[in-house]
């Protein structure tokens, strides 16, 4: 693990669905406000799990997508 921190992974579409994770970067509302404290391994978790979380939502059919 790299003790470097990850760019934001803010894409600027900047909007929660209805899950509570935003539909630009999937994070959470808690994960954005405390990004700029994290340390770099609470970031790169975050990052693994927005992947995560956007890798779920693509499996996810189109209508249930909205």
């Amino acid at each position: 693990m790299s003790t470097v921190a990850p760019n934001s992974p803010c894409i600027s579409v900047c909007s929660l669905d209805p899950t509570g994770h935003c539909r630009g970067c999937y994070r959470t509302r808690d994960e954005i406000a405390g990004w700029i404290r994290m340390t770099a391994a609470q970031q790169w978790s975050v990052v693994r799990a927005c992947e995560e979380r956007r890798a779920a939502h693509e499996r996810r059919p189109a209508a249930a997508r909205l």
